[in-house]
């Protein structure tokens, strides 16, 4: 019996061990590295490149299907690195880590869950998509929903390279400003969300398998099961993926029609619902805002676009569909628009 314990005890050591060392490999090629070597330039070059939204244009295309292709291949460049490594992680940790270890740390109610997944999020660095599959294995393994929503926006929200760049490119006070906004959307929404999922909070979307199906899980070739996840997951999420951003890029010319707007209300409103719903790559707001700037934006449609755009967007809450239900992702989707108005109305007295 004890020999039976110990054999358990350190084939979980093992797979814990090569999770950890895909998770410390895989965020130093795809982020890490990458991004050190991107603060140099833009230090240097006060740009770290072209709006995705616009290029070099003063305005976005107009709808169409070369808009909508171009923008998908652009985009897919800049995230399929990550949106791989998310969907690793993302099975990984279903199949990898033990439940109970996910649920102990991460799985109360409270405030307390909700600030360890924020600090967990930080050196991940990951836009709200990439994220996603990553957030969907950590709440099919019992983490609450407070400390996943809060991992899964602290990741776009408080990116530490993106603050860098922001500081850069844009000026600290608008970096400062991201930080202090942030936290307060990431605690606020996390905590809204987790309030009304009632007692959803803390059971997964698996906790109503049979024992039976339970124990086959644990068992057979966990490197297979690993990979079967994985496909699982990339055939569940891809398609309907690929589908909704191929139609934000097709929309830019509507859900932003100018670059120049003033400091109103229905342009901060404006902004924060476009931001909201649009998807961009890690830190693709620092050269929007720098360019709708440029163009004469206000500071208020600015700071709203600043803390929208990289929190969500429509594909990243369709993708976590299997784990939250309706009510959820419309609690995350209209606190992140109203933290974006918030946002705008302070930065009209700040900047």
């Amino acid at each position: 019996m004890q020999a039976s314990l110990n054999k358990k005890s350190s084939s979980i050591f093992v797979w814990v061990t090569i999770f950890v060392l895909v998770a410390i490999i895989g965020f130093a090629y795809v982020k890490w590295i990458p991004y050190y070597a991107k603060a140099f330039i833009a230090q240097s070059q006060h740009s770290i490149g072209e709006s995705i939204i616009s290029g070099e244009a003063g305005a976005a295309p107009p709808a169409s299907w070369h808009a909508a292709v171009e923008y998908a291949i652009a985009y897919g460049k800049s995230i399929w690195k990550a949106m791989i490594l998310g969907l690793l992680l993302g099975s990984g940790i279903k199949v990898l880590l033990p439940s109970r270890w996910v649920s102990d740390l991460l799985g109360r109610l409270g405030f307390r869950s909700v600030i360890r997944g924020g600090v967990l999020a930080i050196p991940c660095m990951m836009c709200t998509c990439c994220a996603a599959p990553v957030a969907a294995g950590m709440r099919q393994s019992r983490a609450s929903i407070g400390s996943v929503v809060s991992w899964w926006l602290s990741n776009p929200i408080l990116n530490p390279a993106t603050l860098v760049f922001m500081g850069f490119v844009l000026g600290w006070g608008w970096a400062l400003f991201r930080v202090v906004f942030g936290i307060a959307m990431v605690l606020g929404i996390a905590y809204l969300a987790e309030r009304y999922a009632g007692s959803d909070a803390t059971a997964s979307p698996t906790d109503h398998l049979p024992p039976a199906l339970e124990a086959d899980a644990s068992t057979g070739n966990i490197l297979l099961r690993w990979m079967r996840e994985f496909m699982t997951m990339t055939i569940r999420l891809l398609p309907e993926y690929l589908i909704l951003v191929l139609l934000l890029g097709a929309a830019r010319a509507w859900l932003f029609p100018v670059f120049n707007a003033d400091d109103s209300m229905i342009w901060i409103v404006a902004m924060a619902v476009a931001g909201t719903l649009f998807v961009i790559p890690t830190a693709g707001e620092v050269p929007i805002v720098q360019a709708m700037l440029a163009l004469g934006m206000g500071a208020g449609p600015a700071a709203a676009l600043i803390m929208t755009l990289p929190a969500i967007s429509l594909p990243s809450l369709a993708m976590l569909g299997s784990v939250f239900s309706v009510r959820i992702r419309l609690v995350i989707a209209i606190g992140v628009v109203l933290s974006g108005v918030v946002a705008g109305l302070s930065a009209r007295l700040v900047f």
